[in-house]
């Protein structure tokens, strides 16, 4: 997209958080941030930084903020999901996300690539879009009870599986190529667990899988389209569960998953709605907007249509 020309003063005057994950794409926000920082300032934004190495560290510190403060999201998906309880609703804060992270699926949804500020902030001239959110509840097993908002989505089995071998994964790899390393050293521990995928009280399907996922945006591991047929404005998420697969038919899913071809093979089961309940019969990892959640049993998970106002959507 051709950048068109920034005004002398930021739209509409707001007040700006810079919420900067340090920590983000192994470090890549902080490294990143001085030229940020000089866009901004080039550009006369109004703005206080809030560096935070914790999600809970930033979203107490957004949540003491003045109520015209908007927040400008500086990381990967896992720092705006942190913020997600400040952003929710019509009394949340409007965001805008500037992708520093490791994968950046939601920002790489919305055409936005790691570095280009320029892209990021000339988008702020637009209008405010509301977009979906996700809130998934834990009803059996690690961390039952207590839900959590996202914004990109959610995977269980092989994907899960997957970011937790990517922290074996040499250092010199990033994004996707992080993922797909931690994707075919995955392969060798595959196994099947019976699975139920219930959408809307229907049940999609019952039997063998080594994977399933629930989406408000179209991909994850820094480029997977698991879910191509997603749209964060619709008000409804998109589940999917493989059926039974041995490795080599795993492999050439993934293929297909790379291209977003996957939907209407044999052996994948989809649908949309607006509640999921996805039930294992043995404790399975688990992953929300990237971040490992310890294996569990079931999970629900609901849209929240129009829930977060989004800058430069």
């Amino acid at each position: 997209m051709t950048s068109a020309p920034f005004p002398p003063t930021p739209p509409a005057q707001r007040r700006y958080a810079v919420v900067l994950n340090p920590h983000a794409g192994r470090g890549l926000a902080s490294r990143e941030w001085p030229r940020l920082e000089g866009e901004l300032q080039a550009r006369r934004f109004d703005f206080e930084l809030i560096s935070a190495g914790s999600g809970a560290d930033a979203l107490a510190r957004v949540e003491a903020l003045a109520p015209e403060i908007a927040v400008m999201a500086v990381g990967g998906d896992g720092t705006v999901g942190a913020l997600l309880p400040a952003l929710i609703g019509k009394q949340g804060r409007p965001v805008a996300i500037v992708p520093l992270g490791s994968g950046n699926d939601y920002a790489g949804m919305l055409g936005l690539k790691p570095g280009q500020f320029g892209e990021a902030l000339d988008r702020l001239s637009y209008t405010p879009r509301r977009v979906d959110a996700l809130e998934a509840t834990v009803t059996e097993g690690a961390g039952a009870g207590i839900p959590r908002l996202l914004l990109n989505g959610l995977g269980m089995g092989f994907d899960a599986q997957v970011a937790a071998t990517m922290l074996r994964a040499p250092a010199r790899l990033t994004g996707f190529g992080r993922y797909l390393w931690g994707a075919l050293a995955a392969l060798s521990d595959l196994h099947l667990t019976g699975l139920t995928l219930t959408v809307d009280g229907q049940i999609i399907y019952s039997g063998p899988s080594c994977l399933s996922a629930v989406m408000n945006g179209t991909r994850y591991g820094g480029g997977f389209l698991i879910s191509p047929q997603s749209d964060a404005h619709d008000g409804k998420l998109n589940a999917l569960a493989s059926g039974p697969v041995n490795r080599l038919q795993l492999l050439g899913l993934m293929g297909r998953v790379l291209r977003g071809t996957h939907l209407g093979q044999p052996r994948v089961y989809h649908a949309n709605g607006q509640a999921v309940t996805i039930r294992w019969d043995a404790p399975t990892h688990l992953h929300l907007d990237g971040d490992l959640s310890g294996e569990v049993t079931e999970i629900q998970v609901r849209v929240l249509a129009g829930a977060v106002t989004l800058l430069n959507g």
